[in-house]
């Protein structure tokens, strides 16, 4: 008898818990989106999915009419997620004033300082003002065009073709990133760190920036108050990034002293990275005393650290997925390849047969340039962006937001919706980006949102592009690259979308009959030989 009472109770208990599950579905707005749980809203879901997290969100995303209500129950957090344009342009344009960083952005980016990326306000538009200045001038340019191109022809290519004689297989997401971190410290810090030189040694200053980023993505779902107390006793997640951020700062610290004693020596800066000209501009603008120089430093490491993170990673994983993409659409391969030929066959390899093209040669390819772009849309360099709400106020999605609320802008989720891009929005067409004339389509930064958009826009894209052509020119003209069969390749939990399992690949010289043979059309038709 007992038995069966107990069995009666159980069976009580489970329909119970059915029947208020099936309530709770009931209250969804779409097959979608997750179920809020009592005290833990969506956190459940959010934890079940975090091995495909914007994936996941862009699901809810295409669900939800482009928005979503974040919840997590009694732990406090709370995000209003959106890729819709309208609301888009109306937080990073039309109301910018009232969509500023916040306070918690600031924390959970902590080591980041008061650099450019944290500030608001003055403090947000005198910094901009002044790195727009100094990454503006010709001359910077041209320091940036010709340090991609070095590294690429004297450390990248050797690399690949050491790899493609031996039949080794790479992570060419490890050699993008040891790259442009290479090309990104000689810009920022005038120092070649040496991420690729033989052997690919292990630079404590880099891993120390990849565990920053993976820390920093934890950060937005983990309450503020854990990771506060995880970071104050330097355990879990947290401790790798206590220990990073004191890598960081002694290596700045120590190169910020160097350049200062080289410049006090030379009573000059002949140097063109942007450490030394904002020493300069400072050294102009400011005293000597003792508290300055104090407040100085201070600044050139927020600054610097900022300006590293901004050119480093995005530009690595950019390339990443661009040769990922490329590797499962040979008909646009091909098409880039025949756009290559005609400045190929004006130019000579050198001894191993490598040829490298100049940022100035690959400016105006328009098929290049559409290739990235496209590359950009679906796999964006960030997939999101933070924003806090100053005061009230409707977007023009008719979701009211309240000051001290927070929103996540998913760019990553933006490229892969109907309702923005087509029914075509998951596939890789670069041509979606020309016209019928032949020229680039303009598409508005609050719907291509892998740059920013509005005031905070990347002052750093035009830079970027001039890297991404580059590099992608010269390992594409060079090699045949071909993922590893059966390598998954999926996003890693990070602020900036890496790839969880690098990308494995094999490498093959071009050999010279597929170079060669493009050439020679080129040629040939360049000099009339074919007659139509």
């Amino acid at each position: 008898m007992d038995m069966l009472l107990c069995f009666v109770e159980i069976f009580s208990i489970l329909c119970c818990c059915i029947i208020y599950y099936y309530h709770l579905q009931t209250k969804k707005a779409s097959a979608s989106e997750p179920t809020e749980w009592p005290v833990l809203g969506h956190l459940f879901g959010m934890f079940a999915n975090i091995h495909r997290f914007h994936d996941w969100a862009t699901d809810i995303l295409a669900g939800g009419w482009h928005n979503f209500e974040a919840r997590a129950g009694l732990t406090g957090i709370r995000f209003f997620i959106t890729c819709d344009p309208s609301n888009v342009r109306h937080i990073f344009t039309s109301n910018f004033a009232n969509y500023p960083k916040g306070d918690e952005y600031a924390e959970i980016f902590d080591v980041l300082g008061n650099g450019i990326f944290n500030a608001d306000g003055e403090s947000w538009r005198s910094q901009r003002a002044k790195a727009q200045m100094l990454m503006a001038g010709a001359r910077f340019r041209a320091f940036a065009a010709r340090s991609s191109r070095d590294k690429a022809e004297k450390s990248l290519l050797p690399l690949l073709a050491h790899a493609a004689d031996t039949g080794a297989r790479c992570d060419l997401h490890d050699l993008f990133l040891r790259l442009t971190f290479d090309v990104t410290c000689t810009l920022v810090f005038g120092v070649d760190t040496g991420c690729l030189s033989a052997g690919l040694p292990v630079i404590p200053f880099a891993r120390a920036m990849d565990d920053v980023l993976e820390t920093l993505f934890l950060r937005h779902i983990i309450p503020m108050s854990c990771w506060k107390l995880m970071y104050r006793l330097e355990v879990g997640t947290e401790r790798k990034m206590a220990v990073a951020r004191r890598t960081i700062d002694r290596f700045v610290a120590e190169t910020i002293a160097k350049r200062r004693a080289d410049m006090i020596r030379q009573g000059t800066s002949n140097s063109d990275d942007l450490l030394s000209s904002f020493i300069s501009h400072d050294d102009d603008d400011t005293s000597n005393g003792n508290d300055v120089v104090d407040e100085t430093d201070e600044f050139l490491r927020d600054t610097t650290v900022n300006l590293l993170l901004a050119g480093r990673d995005t530009t690595g994983a950019a390339l990443s997925w661009f040769f990922y993409i490329l590797s499962k659409n040979p008909r646009v391969e091909q098409k880039l390849l025949e756009e290559l030929a005609p400045i190929a066959a004006q130019k000579g390899g050198d001894g191993g047969g490598m040829v490298i093209f100049d940022a100035s040669e690959l400016k105006n390819l328009v098929y290049l340039q559409a290739a990235l772009s496209e590359c950009l849309r679906l796999y964006p360099s960030v997939p999101f962006e933070h924003k806090a709400v100053a005061a009230d106020d409707v977007l023009p999605s008719g979701h009211e937001m309240k000051a001290g609320d927070k929103v996540l802008v998913f760019s990553y989720s933006m490229g892969r919706m109907e309702g923005v891009w087509g029914k075509d929005c998951t596939e890789f067409l670069p041509e979606r980006w020309i016209t019928s004339e032949g020229k680039l389509r303009y598409e508005p930064s609050y719907k291509f949102f892998s740059f920013n958009a509005g005031p905070r826009t990347c002052l750093g894209k035009e830079l970027a592009f001039v890297q991404l052509k580059t590099v992608a020119a010269a390992v594409m003209w060079n090699f045949a690259v071909e993922v590893v069969p059966g390598h998954a390749v999926e996003p890693k939990l990070s602020i900036i979308l890496h790839m969880k399992n690098g990308l494995a690949v094999t490498v093959k010289r071009r050999a010279t009959m597929a170079s060669c043979q493009l050439v020679h059309e080129s040629l040939a038709i360049s000099h009339g030989w074919f007659r139509s």
